[in-house]
């Protein structure tokens, strides 16, 4: 495909290192001053201590981590957690019934450690929600993934108000998640990643992604420095209802410059662990981080090797940990829409709400520019594909015979959230025909917007991809009128109508 071919130009393919999405290199000319060297690195110790409440009234069973290590308040809602200097936030899980604190928008659940501190004190006031939140809603935002002002006007005025207006038909329990790559290497577009966020109306959780790294650092440890500044923690849990979700940095940097592969560090799992084990085992327990856990790319394209910077290579770790609960995983980063299914895990890789990176109404695989929505009651979730711009309903596209140069004579449809539970049928002049065929094909659209001489003049290196959602059906020479039908795995009903 033009991107492999351009991506091998530039020697991000090739040794396992292939990249089914567009490389941080690509960006523009980068602008970032060096990450200063971290201080050096001590094992004093230092006490924390502090107080979960609620006006005052201490809240019992919170718990509290620097990262490293988890404690759990008393009954008067106090804790000690002893800790290090290496540790850089104080933070706790807020619990279910009580309202997420914000600054506009964007969580406040942490507190930073000044450096070379022997004693802290970290108190953490929280509020009572008004109703019960064992209904909730949330939203998932993948690969925002702006580069200019031009992209963040796109954010600012369509994608956020389309949230908004979203948002407002749910009640006080709804929130975000912002699933990484926030901006595009260009750190000066938080802000604006902000102010969309403000725009929202509801609080959002922030995940970090490639692209919202310190791509100058010498080592992992501080690439995500300029996130930790304005967001927190880049790993760290809360809990809604009877859901308990949890947020994961599995961007692992390996150097400048801009080079990274998909990778779950010792610490990090060694904190999933203890976070967990004061999770009862079948918890509905929600996953979010950027590169996708697993993905079908590998099959589709036919590779060697999966992508090292595409999929979490000691993913079975995570499986195991997450094996005691009924997990969904959230993820992004490859601008396309996707569901993959491992024994009690339902991981929901997200269309990008920039879509193929600004350049169109569509993500490479044709999926519309949008995000996530998940409606949740007590530990079940159902969820749909809210696409910028357009009502719930529209959750398919169809095309007329001959969009498909390979089946010319075969009607197509592209039913982007499709998972193994959707029915996806035809009807020839009201009468049905049965289910459309599942194949792997690229997008019309997309070949249209994305390909050969329609290239997007602003980024050429965007190419279709190959996806598994495309469905096909032959008419007879007799149609006039093809309607499909797709039903997702909630049972609801959604249809488009071909005029032959």
């Amino acid at each position: 495909m033009f991107r492999r071919k351009f991506l091998q130009s530039l020697g991000l393919v090739g040794a396992g290192l292939s990249l089914p999405f567009a490389p941080a290199a690509l960006a523009a000319e980068e602008t970032q001053a060096p990450a200063p060297v971290g201080q050096k690195l001590s094992l004093a110790p230092l006490t924390i201590r502090g107080k979960v409440h609620q006006n005052g009234t201490g809240l019992a069973g919170v718990a509290v981590t620097d990262g490293y290590n988890v404690v759990l308040t008393d009954k008067t809602g106090k804790y000690t957690l002893e800790s290090n200097a290496t540790a850089e936030f104080v933070y706790i899980s807020i619990p279910r019934g009580h309202a997420f604190p914000h600054e506009k928008g964007v969580a406040q659940f942490y507190q930073p450690i000044k450096p070379g501190s022997e004693k802290m004190t970290a108190d953490f006031a929280l509020q009572k929600l008004t109703g019960d939140d064992t209904k909730h809603t949330f939203v998932v935002w993948a690969d925002p993934q702006m580069i200019n002002k031009k992209d963040c006007q796109e954010l600012l005025t369509s994608s956020a108000p389309d949230l908004k207006k979203l948002a407002a038909q749910y009640d006080q329990n709804t929130f975000g998640i912002g699933c990484g790559d926030l901006v595009w290497d260009k750190f000066e577009l938080f802000e604006d990643y902000k102010k969309a966020v403000e725009i929202s109306g509801i609080p959002f959780f922030q995940v970090i992604g490639n692209h919202d790294l310190n791509i100058t650092a010498r080592s992992d440890e501080g690439s995500a420095q300029t996130f930790k500044s304005l967001f927190g923690p880049t790993y760290y849990s809360f809990n809604r209802g009877e859901v308990h979700y949890v947020v994961l940095d599995d961007v692992f940097f390996i150097g400048p410059p801009k080079k990274y592969i998909g990778y779950l560090p010792e610490k990090q799992l060694q904190w999933l662990e203890q976070d967990l084990s004061y999770v009862k085992p079948g918890t509905t327990v929600v996953v979010a981080l950027h590169i996708p856990v697993n993905s079908g790319d590998q099959r589709r394209n036919k590779l060697k090797d999966e992508a090292l910077g595409g999929v979490v290579s000691n993913r079975a770790e995570l499986y195991r940990l997450l094996k005691p609960y009924t997990a969904h995983i959230m993820s992004g980063h490859t601008h396309v829409c996707e569901k993959i299914f491992h024994e009690n895990t339902i991981e929901h890789t997200h269309g990008a709400v920039c879509g193929a990176w600004w350049t169109g109404p569509i993500c490479t695989d044709g999926t519309p520019s949008g995000y996530g929505v998940y409606e949740v009651s007590g530990g079940n979730l159902q969820w749909y594909y809210k696409s910028v711009g357009h009502p719930r309903e529209h959750q398919l596209r169809s095309y007329p015979k001959g969009s498909v140069a390979e089946r010319p004579d075969d009607v197509v449809a592209n039913v982007w959230n499709w998972d193994p539970q959707w029915k996806v049928t035809w009807f020839e002049n009201g009468v049905r025909q049965g289910e459309m065929q599942q194949q792997v094909g690229l997008d019309p659209m997309a070949v249209q917007l994305q390909a050969g001489a329609q290239l997007p003049a602003k980024h050429k290196w965007v190419d279709p991809t190959l996806t598994d959602h495309l469905f096909f059906a032959r008419p007879s020479a007799n149609a006039k009128e093809i309607r499909i039908e797709a039903t997702d795995r909630f049972g609801k009903v959604y249809s488009e109508t071909l005029v032959v």
